[in-house]
C-alpha cells in the first residue's frame, strides 16, 4: 500500500502540473506520514543528501560554464566550426553541430549550449535561407552533446547516486567518445537533411584562416584539457577540477578575451546561484525518495517484472532506455538521474553492463527528454530564440532523433565506446 501511495501522488502531482522538486517532496512526505515514521526522518535525509563533500563540484562547474556562456567565448567557437566545416553542403548546419560539441565542452550544459549557439547560430542560419525549423532541430540536438562532456555536473550527481560505485574521474573520461559518436551523427543528419532540401555549400577561407580562428577559441577549448589532464593525473580531484575551471574561466574572459563586463558576470553569479539552488532542491528531496524506495525493495521489484518480460540482457538494456526515455520527457534530467539510477543500475548490472557505461546510457537518456516536450527544455529555448512553435519544430524532427537514437543504440550495446579510455587513460578495471 505504501509503494502505492508513493507512487501514485507522484505521478499525479505530475500530472497536475507541480514542479517535479516539490512532486517528489511531497509524495515522499505522504509516504512517510502514512507510514507512522518520525517527521524527523524528512529532514535527516534531505539534510544528508546534500550534506556531501563532492557535491561542490555542481555550482563550480555550474558557474564556470555561465561564464562562458556570458563571457563572449561562443563567438570564437561559432567562426573556428564555420571555418572547419562550413564549406561542406549545408555548411552552417554543419558547424552549428561542431560548434555545439565544441561549446558543450567548456559549459558542460545543453541548456547553456542551446541558449549560446542558438542566439549566434539560429538567426544567422536564416539569414542565409536556411528554414527555421532545420536551424532549431540542428541546434537543440547538437547541444545535447554537453551533458556528456567533462564539465557535466549531471556526471558527478549521476556519479554520487550510483552509491559509491562509479568513479567521477572514469565518468570524465569515458564521456569523450560517446560524446564524438553523438556528433557524427548529428553531423550525418544535418548533411542528410541539407541535401534533401538543397541546402548551399560555403566557400573553404583556406588553411590560415582556420588555423588564425583556431588560435582565438584554443584558450576557451583548453579548459577541457585542464580538467582531464588534472584529475587523470591525480593532480587535483573532480571537485577541485571545478574550482579550477571557474579560476580559468575569470582569468581567461577578464583578462585573455577582455570580453566579460561586470553586469555580465553578476548576471552569470545569479543564474548560477539560481541553478544550484534548483539542482541541491532536487537532490535534498530525491534523497528522501530513494531511501523510500530502498525500503520497499523498489529496485528487486523491477528486477523480478523485466525478468518476466526477458532474460537476455539486450532486451532488459532496450527496455531501460525506453522508461528513462518516457521518464525523462516529463522529468528534469537531475530529478531523472536521482530516482532511476538507484532502481536501474543494479539491474544493468546483473545483466553484465559497466556502471561506467550505464552512467553514459544514463546521460543520453536524460539528454533525450530535454529535447521532448511535454518538458523539453533546450526544445523551448531553440524554438523562443528561433521564433518558431514546437509543434512545426516536431513535424521535421524525426531525421535528428535517429541520429540521437542511433548514438544511444551504440553506446548501450558496444561497450567500448564507454570503457575504451578509462582503461587507456586510468587503467579502468570494469
Amino acid at each position: 500500500m505504501e509503494l502505492i501511495i508513493l507512487g501514485a501522488t507522484f505521478f499525479g502531482l505530475l500530472i497536475l502540473g507541480v514542479p517535479v522538486a516539490f512532486a517528489i517532496g511531497l509524495s515522499a512526505i505522504c509516504t512517510i506520514l502514512y507510514e507512522g515514521l518520525p517527521v524527523a526522518v524528512i529532514f535527516q535525509q534531505m539534510m544528508s543528501g546534500m550534506n556531501i563533500f563532492s557535491f561542490l563540484a555542481i555550482p563550480f562547474f555550474v558557474f564556470s560554464g555561465e561564464l562562458m556562456l556570458h563571457g563572449g567565448v561562443a563567438d570564437k567557437i561559432v567562426q573556428l566550426a564555420k571555418n572547419l566545416v562550413g564549406h561542406i553542403r549545408g555548411g552552417l548546419g554543419m558547424s552549428n553541430v561542431v560548434a555545439c560539441t565544441l561549446f558543450g565542452g567548456v559549459s558542460g550544459s545543453p541548456v547553456a549550449d542551446v541558449s549560446a549557439m542558438g542566439a549566434v547560430m539560429i538567426p544567422m542560419m536564416k539569414k542565409e535561407g536556411f528554414d527555421t525549423d532545420y536551424a532549431v532541430n540542428v541546434t537543440t540536438h547538437a547541444s545535447l552533446v554537453g551533458a556528456l562532456m567533462p564539465t557535466s555536473h549531471n556526471m558527478i550527481i549521476y556519479a554520487l547516486a550510483a552509491g559509491g560505485k562509479v568513479s567521477i574521474g572514469a565518468l570524465i573520461a569515458a564521456g569523450i567518445l560517446p560524446a564524438l559518436v553523438l556528433m557524427a551523427c548529428m553531423l550525418v543528419a544535418a548533411y542528410a537533411v541539407a541535401v534533401k532540401r538543397g541546402y548551399p555549400a560555403g566557400k573553404f577561407p583556406g588553411w590560415a584562416e582556420v588555423f588564425r580562428s583556431l588560435a582565438a577559441a584554443l584558450p576557451g577549448l583548453l579548459i577541457v584539457g585542464i580538467i582531464l589532464a588534472g584529475i587523470l593525473s591525480g593532480v587535483f580531484t573532480a571537485t577541485e577540477s571545478a574550482a579550477v575551471a571557474v579560476t580559468y574561466t575569470i582569468l581567461l574572459t577578464f583578462f585573455i578575451y577582455r570580453t566579460m563586463t561586470l553586469q555580465n558576470f553578476l548576471r552569470a553569479a545569479a543564474k548560477a546561484v539560481k541553478t544550484t539552488g534548483v539542482v541541491l532542491l532536487l537532490i535534498g528531496v530525491s534523497t528522501m525518495f530513494q531511501y523510500l524506495m530502498g525500503l520497499y525493495e523498489v529496485a528487486d521489484l523491477a528486477g523480478d517484472m523485466m525478468n518476466k518480460v526477458s532474460s537476455e540482457p539486450w532486451m532488459i538494456f532496450l527496455l531501460i532506455n525506453v522508461i528513462l526515455f518516457l521518464l525523462g520527457t516529463f522529468m528534469d534530467m537531475a530529478a531523472t538521474i536521482l530516482i532511476c539510477t538507484p532502481i536501474f543500475l543494479p539491474i544493468a548490472m546483473k545483466a553484465g553492463m559497466d556502471p561506467v557505461q550505464f552512467g553514459m546510457l544514463m546521460l543520453i537518456n536524460c539528454a533525450l527528454g530535454l529535447n521532448t516536450p511535454p518538458v523539453g527544455t533546450t526544445q523551448f529555448v531553440g524554438c523562443a530564440i528561433g521564433g518558431i512553435s514546437v509543434g512545426a519544430v516536431m513535424r521535421t524532427i524525426l531525421p535528428f532523433y535517429a541520429a540521437l537514437i542511433a548514438a544511444l543504440m551504440f553506446v548501450t550495446y558496444v561497450p567500448a565506446f564507454s570503457l575504451w579510455l578509462p582503461r587507456l587513460l586510468m587503467g579502468y578495471k570494469g
